[in-house]
């Protein structure tokens, strides 16, 4: 590696440890903080994450309302949301 490839490596790993990437994150642990998981209120495919066996996550959601699949929603409000199959769930459903 020369000297000049070295300073440009150098450079990005400063950037990238940068004060402005530890707002980004506190960005995303105040929006985890608004929010909670909400089982079978996702619509087929648009899943968060976690829709159950044979699935890898986010968008694998296989049928409306799906009980093993959440969507977050805002803190508080899962439980009152109605769908055509009941009400929203803090915990999966079967």
């Amino acid at each position: 590696m020369n000297a000049r490839s070295l300073a440009i490596a150098a450079a990005a790993l400063a950037a990238l440890s940068s004060p402005g990437f530890a707002a980004d994150d506190k960005k995303a642990d105040d929006k985890d903080a608004a929010t909670e998981k909400c089982f079978g209120v996702a619509l087929a495919g648009k899943n968060d994450c976690a829709a159950g066996a044979g699935t890898t996550c986010a968008g694998t959601s296989k049928v409306d309302y799906q009980g093993n699949a959440w969507k977050a929603v805002p803190k508080g409000t899962c439980t009152t949301m109605k769908t055509p199959k009941g009400t929203g769930s803090l915990t999966a459903k079967a």
